[in-house]
């Protein structure tokens, strides 16, 4: 089978179930935001292997435990079905995938002193690209909340994202913390 097809040579692309929309539709942008938050995931999860193995193992099974959870998130988005039954069996986004993340929010917040200040982006590289990962995180979170506006889509895609965006918040301290870099504070501006 080849990668090319040139079905999508007109800027059409075909959802679940054959149904071509353009690929300006907001479903369409919604899961390539998932396809590109997920290879900022394995982007960092290649940049956390060049350190210790020990230090980030737990971190890589997590992220990579988030890249399957955001390929079936994709395929949840392409799917216009939901909520009903697909004769696809298209794995759906479901509340098991959320609890995960919050129970691991809250074991890596009991590593971490809690903050008292703004923290900007930064410190370590690999805390770093958890940000990006992260702000790609939310602007994903915005274009799935307005098409879910306009079109059905599983209401626990969105709470997903919305904790993602904190896991990834939480885990960019962490490593931060583990590698022995200070969190970056935000400073005022002084006034002229």
């Amino acid at each position: 089978m080849k990668i090319y097809t040139k079905t999508g040579d007109k800027g059409e692309t075909g959802l679940i179930g054959g149904k071509r929309v353009p690929k300006c539709d907001l479903r369409i942008i919604s899961y390539g935001l998932i396809d590109e938050l997920n290879s900022n995931v394995g982007l960092t999860i290649s940049l956390l292997n060049l350190k210790n193995d020990h230090l980030f193992s737990d971190l890589n099974d997590l992220l990579i435990t988030i890249q399957n959870d955001l390929f079936v998130i994709g395929s949840d988005l392409a799917d216009p079905t939901y909520p009903m039954e697909n004769e696809y069996k298209i794995p759906r986004t479901d509340e098991k995938m959320v609890s995960y993340l919050e129970s691991v929010i809250d074991r890596f917040e009991k590593e971490l002193v809690p903050i008292t200040f703004f923290i900007l982006p930064g410190g370590s590289i690999e805390s770093s690209f958890l940000h990006v990962s992260r702000s790609i995180a939310r602007r994903t979170e915005t274009a799935v909340t307005t098409l879910s506006q306009s079109q059905t889509i599983n209401p626990v895609i969105l709470i997903y994202l919305n904790r993602l965006s904190d896991l990834l918040f939480v885990a960019a301290r962490l490593v931060n913390k583990r590698i022995g870099i200070e969190d970056v504070a935000w400073k005022s501006p002084p006034r002229h």
